[in-house]
């Protein structure tokens, strides 16, 4: 960020809401400090009171500083005409007063609404506007490291790798996964073996682990691995639900490459929550099936699911004998 800040306004905005903040919070200590500690006014959103910013804005510092006026989680949907009127106006205006605006939008379609344009149009010529991207799988592992050396921790070669794997691209995951791990390690190494015995148990991660194994022909380690996650008392019908559901974001995807659409495309068409990051890795992996083998595991899935929920059998014979299907059926290619 270029200092010294010399905008009236700046006004961040994203689908990511750690970003938002981050980069509201500091843009909001620079100008603290380059305003000798000035004195910041809130005007909570999500539809502030146009009048109480207005009047922070119009005060004049008995110090001779700036005004620093914040108004975090903004809605432009929840905000009426009227108001976006006369907060586009209160950025043409300032005199002696920084507005910092932040809004975090629900989806991309969010941001082309005609109230958050309008907000957008008058920011960038009042001042700073920045679009914050999502962050990819890339982004996340260096995040991961920096926020690392932060704390004063390191982290090993393939390390950030596990973390990703286990908390995807959500950032607020990784900053928590993060300080507790640190602590364990007592600010020194983090290894992939400390994130694996301590970090967040995930279920859906271990299993798409075991899947990975499975795609990779690696029926011994296939086996351990749901060995493992057996003894870590995961039960069977809660195991089986996270294997459907591998395979299944898998068939997804596979069917939206047949019909020209990506894995960001099928992540909005079938409504996920959060990061697209799981269905990108889920497309890596279908790529070594075939549709009508997915549609074959899917069945014994299915097939699966009744017995465990049904039957008296043994639930860990029953998974075993599963998954030695499903790697025989990824075994004729």
């Amino acid at each position: 960020m270029e200092q010294p800040l010399r905008h009236g306004v700046y006004y961040y905005y994203s689908t990511e809401e750690y970003l938002v903040r981050s980069y509201a919070a500091k843009t909001l200590a620079l100008l603290a400090k380059q305003e000798d500690d000035a004195e910041v006014t809130r005007v909570e959103g999500p539809a502030p009171s146009i009048e109480e910013a207005v009047a922070a804005a119009g005060t004049i510092s008995f110090f001779g500083t700036k005004r620093i006026v914040e108004l975090p989680m903004l809605e432009p949907s929840a905000m009426n005409e009227a108001d976006v009127g006369a907060l586009c106006d209160l950025m043409q205006s300032l005199e002696n007063a920084v507005l910092v605006m932040s809004t975090v939008f629900k989806d991309d379609k969010a941001k082309l609404s005609k109230k958050a344009k309008q907000l957008i149009g008058a920011a960038e010529k009042a001042g700073l506007t920045a679009e914050l991207v999502k962050p990819g799988p890339q982004d996340a592992k260096r995040f991961a490291v920096e926020k690392a050396r932060e704390l004063g921790a390191v982290l090993s070669p393939g390390a950030a790798s596990e973390l990703v794997e286990r908390c995807g691209t959500d950032l607020f995951a990784l900053e928590s996964e993060l300080s507790k791990l640190a602590a364990v390690a007592d600010y020194g190494e983090i290894t992939p073996e400390l994130i694996a015995q301590m970090g967040t148990q995930s279920i859906e991660a271990d299993v798409f682990e075991m899947v990975r194994l499975v795609t990779a022909r690696n029926k011994t380690r296939a086996m351990a691995k749901l060995s493992q996650l057996l003894e870590l008392q995961n039960e069977p019908i809660a195991i089986a639900a996270a294997l459907s559901g591998s395979f299944v974001d898998m068939y997804r995807v596979k069917c939206g490459a047949a019909a020209h659409r990506n894995y960001a495309a099928v992540h909005k068409d079938f409504s996920y929550r959060g990061s697209d990051y799981r269905l990108r890795k889920s497309g890596e992996t279908a790529s070594h099936y075939s549709r009508a083998q997915l549609e074959h595991i899917l069945s014994v899935l299915l097939g699966l699911d009744a017995a465990l929920k049904s039957s008296a059998a043994d639930g860990t014979v029953l998974l075993q004998t599963a998954l030695c299907e499903v790697m025989q059926i990824g075994e004729r290619r």
